[in-house]
């Protein structure tokens, strides 16, 4: 079954995450993407394991086809722009004006082909006083106001996982599909951009958005109180979740499984706002009723009375779990050369164009000969290409 994105062609001109996430994630809905890497380098996530097929690369980079190519060579600049001419979209996360000063910007494209639609990914945007200041994830997160209510500011640490590159590849990804949309419609193409800064300022706006009615600065506790989120470690010392929200009935469910009825009418807890009031009175009379049993002991009890809880798995422990094996999260994957690739698989589900794995992930350069032969460059030409450092 062809995919939703099927026949659409997409240049990536990007490394590390948020440019090639964006585009696996088109490539999943069947777009044909082209990963353009530097000779002899590749992608520098690729250096991140014990070979350059380390498994950081191999996350952010299935279903796509890899041209190595030197689109700084006068030579390497025509085949760039050859495969320009014909493709739909262009994602790149260089800084801001250096595909421009290569002659590669989207200006450039634009003049050959007014459908592109060109997406810039960059630190803080295309313009403004940091627009020409390096940015990785955790600038992003700190900049943005994500790391502020993820961590404790008195005694601030970095988060384990890329949030503003993986969002802002989300937000890439939203733009580009918006862009293509309106292009069926319209008839034009246009430039699209996002940054780490822009889209995680924009993922914050819940907190944003209280902060801004309200004046008050929320911290990595206001929103636990608030939607009355709990932590706790069980007699075993695997911990769990409880997440009771607003409804009433979840409350008196966690009153019941603990065997705490009088609780329920306890005027520090009687509602919602009781509770986000007296929320570490409330945290530590369960976090000793937890403590008195295992989890799975807790997890059966409040399951049974209906209150949203989980386990805190670890990574060993999500892919063992019935329900991450039944939506079919764990893929494996042949590559020719590199053998078996174990990769985590889609996000959505769609009924009548489902997200597809169809190709592993590529090796540098592995199909460098297949797309210029497409241009109508010859195995001499090719040859000539890699001698002089093009390709």
């Amino acid at each position: 079954m062809a995919g939703a994105l099927d026949g659409i062609t997409v240049l990536e001109l990007a490394s590390y995450i948020s440019g090639p996430y964006a585009s696996m994630l088109l490539a999943d809905l069947g777009a044909t993407v082209i990963k353009i890497e530097i000779p002899g380098q590749g992608d520098p996530f690729r250096g991140w394991g014990d070979n350059a097929y380390s498994p950081t690369f191999c996350s952010l980079n299935r279903n796509k086809q890899s041209l190595s190519l030197n689109v700084q060579a006068p030579k390497g600049r025509e085949i760039f722009m050859a495969l320009a001419r014909k493709a739909d979209v262009i994602i790149e996360n260089m800084r801001p004006g250096v595909l421009d000063r290569m002659g590669i910007g989207y200006a450039a494209v634009r003049g050959i082909n007014e459908k592109i639609v060109y997406c810039s990914i960059s630190g803080y945007g295309s313009d403004g006083p940091y627009s020409d200041r390096p940015g990785y994830d955790t600038i992003g997160q700190a900049m943005g106001g994500l790391l502020s209510v993820l961590t404790d500011a008195d005694k601030p640490r970095g988060m384990g996982a890329s949030l503003s590159d993986l969002v802002t590849g989300m937000y890439a990804c939203y733009a580009v599909q918006g862009a293509l949309i309106a292009r069926e419609r319209q008839g034009i193409g246009q430039r699209v951009e996002t940054s780490l800064l822009q889209a995680t300022v924009a993922l914050g706006a819940e907190n944003a958005v209280r902060y801004l009615a309200s004046g008050v600065v929320p911290d990595r506790n206001t929103r636990l109180h608030m939607a009355q989120v709990y932590a706790f470690s069980a007699q075993d010392n695997r911990p769990f979740v409880v997440h009771l929200s607003s409804p009433q009935k979840f409350w008196h469910g966690l009153a019941e499984a603990v065997g705490r009825a009088d609780l329920k009418d306890d005027p520090r807890f009687v509602n919602r706002e009781a509770r986000v009031r007296n929320y570490e009175a409330l945290h530590e009379i369960l976090a000793a009723k937890f403590a008195a049993g295992t989890r799975d002991h807790w997890l059966g009890l409040l399951e049974r009375h209906d209150v949203p809880s989980a386990p805190l798995l670890n990574m060993k422990e999500v892919f063992e779990h019935p329900q991450v094996s039944h939506l079919g999260m764990l893929v494996e994957m042949d590559h020719p050369r590199m053998g078996r690739v174990r990769l985590v698989g889609s996000g959505v589900r769609m009924g009548a164009t489902p997200p597809e794995m169809r190709l592993p992930p590529p090796t540098a350069g592995e199909d460098s000969e297949r797309i210029l032969g497409g241009l109508g460059y010859g195995a001499a030409d090719v040859a000539g290409l890699r001698k002089a450092g093009v390709i």
